[in-house]
């Protein structure tokens, strides 16, 4: 199938340009015919993106399936998946029908709340695919609007203080890079992103106001890349916006922005940071992994002090987000598999705690961890599907939390032993936060009147649920469904990444620091 990338990308987009233009009133039926487009249009999505995963050939380590058009003012439309950004393809296209599904009860202005949703998939989706530097830009940005609005309308009480510290968090981040992408282009005369894969830019060491810059131009464009992917991610300690933003945003906003927004910052470093600047990455690299390692205890930390159930679960996607970059700046094998199949896993897992968190918030209307109790004798289902997402979220062997964790330990281990043995005390503290949350609101006696009339969970919540959980099962029992996928092109990263540190000027002392 032809152009198969656009199409998967854009048939969101379509669905909200015909909501947008031809679903007229504010009555019932209207409401119902939003809610069941963006539905059809989503799992039309999936299906269709099924086809890019069925053509994808994990031995070609380029990329594949690439579409290509000339822009305006020379600028390219370029598109092609690889083995690291397929499955983040595919984790967009699966997430979003079940993110429609747990939107069910919308009631204020359904057909606009479905049009950002959707309007967002589609701006996520070119992200992952965007193979020219302005497009991947345009997309990177433009992903921040319908989230802004999500949160700003839709959210809480707090709502609007929320979704204005989110967008300029994020935005200034993307200011440095978007002044690091005008010097790659100057410097390279390209913006086509496998072009600057293989360009070698400048490393050689400099002083700037009277500071000397080991890595040269390598290491500004490094950090101009960096603040942006850190805030994304986000990694401490740029990460208060996102509790803010998590408390804030409805249940559907809340699995978008933990499931797939956050990755972005995770793929960037493995798009951009690794293969583009390697010696700036190189100087940076044990900065980075400490400030993985300090996020990774610290935010448990937090968590564990947490009244509202959102941030405590908004700290653990911090704290599991440490592993992420900890395994990608280690630049072995083990490690960005173990980022890349814990990007996905988390996906899943941490998706499916805050669905878990909005099934008793529909009910009572209150995220407070006290309000809570007893709730097993109630809602026998939710205990245990809530029990099963919370042992993956600690990373209980045979689910995919475990395989994730495991491997970025591994692979950090052989690059700095200090640094893994205390991003392991993180796993400890994980199960103590995770465990105490779960006593506090599901065991014990069911004391508090206002619980005795709750109900277990309907068809549609157990609906959604059941492919997490098969998801979050099949990858911890046979995790070489994604490393399969991802293994050749990570060996192909760390291979060229190696090589370009053996090469560069100042390579004794890269190599030796490596």
């Amino acid at each position: 199938m032809d152009n198969l990338l656009s199409i998967v990308t854009f048939i969101p987009a379509l669905a909200a340009l015909i909501l947008a233009l031809f679903l007229r009133g504010s009555d019932e039926a209207a409401a119902r015919n939003a809610k069941w487009l963006a539905m059809i249009a989503t799992s039309a999505t999936f299906i269709v993106s099924l086809f890019i995963l069925f053509q994808f050939d994990s031995s070609n380590t380029g990329f594949q399936m690439v579409e290509e058009a000339s822009w305006i003012m020379g600028m390219q439309y370029k598109m092609g998946v690889d083995g690291i950004s397929v499955l983040f393809v595919m984790l967009t296209t699966f997430m979003m029908p079940l993110v429609i599904a747990a939107s069910w009860n919308v009631e204020t202005r359904v057909k606009e709340y479905m049009i950002a949703f959707l309007l967002l998939e589609t701006l996520m989706l070119g992200v992952f695919m965007a193979l020219d530097l302005v497009l991947f830009y345009v997309f990177f940005e433009a992903g921040l609007i319908p989230m802004f609005l999500i949160i700003g309308i839709w959210g809480g009480a707090n709502r609007i203080y929320a979704s204005f510290k989110f967008f300029l968090y994020t935005f200034l981040g993307s200011v440095l890079m978007l002044v690091a992408m005008v010097a790659m282009f100057v410097n390279a005369g390209t913006t086509d992103i496998p072009t600057l894969m293989t360009h070698t830019f400048g490393s050689e060491s400099f002083s700037l106001l009277g500071i000397h810059v080991v890595g040269g131009l390598q290491t500004l464009m490094f950090l101009a890349f960096f603040a942006s992917f850190a805030v994304k991610m986000p990694m401490w300690p740029v990460h208060t916006w996102l509790p803010d933003a998590h408390v804030q945003a409805p249940t559907a906003g809340s699995v978008v922005l933990a499931a797939i927004l956050l990755k972005m910052g995770g793929y960037g470093f493995l798009r951009f940071s690794l293969p583009m600047f390697p010696v700036g990455a190189d100087v940076l690299t044990p900065l980075i992994l400490w400030m993985s390692a300090i996020a990774i205890v610290y935010t448990s930390l937090v968590a564990l002090v947490q009244e509202d159930m959102k941030k405590l679960i908004a700290y653990s996607s911090v704290a599991h987000m440490g592993y992420v970059t900890m395994g990608i700046f280690a630049a072995n094998q083990q490690g960005i598999d173990g980022a890349i199949f814990q990007m996905i896993s988390h996906g899943f897992i941490s998706g499916a705690l805050f669905l878990c968190v909005g099934v008793i918030y529909d009910r009572m209307h209150t995220r407070e961890i006290d309000a809570y109790g007893g709730l097993v004798n109630r809602m026998p289902a939710y205990a245990l599907i809530f029990m099963f997402f919370t042992m993956a979220n600690v990373g209980l062997p045979g689910t995919s939390g475990f395989v994730g964790e495991f491997l970025t330990l591994v692979g950090v281990f052989q690059v700095n032993t200090w640094v893994a043995a205390v991003a392991t005390a993180g796993v400890i503290l994980s199960a103590a936060y995770a465990l105490w949350l779960y006593r506090r609101v599901v065991m014990g006696d069911l004391i508090k009147e206002s619980l005795r009339t709750i109900t277990d969970m309907t068809t549609r919540e157990r609906a959604i649920f059941a492919p997490l959980v098969v998801m979050t099962l099949l990858l911890g029992v046979y995790p070489a469904l994604v490393l399969d996928i991802i293994g050749p092109s990570v060996e192909a990263l760390v291979s060229n990444y190696e090589t370009a540190l053996a090469s560069a000027p100042n390579a004794t002392a890269a190599v030796a620091s490596h």
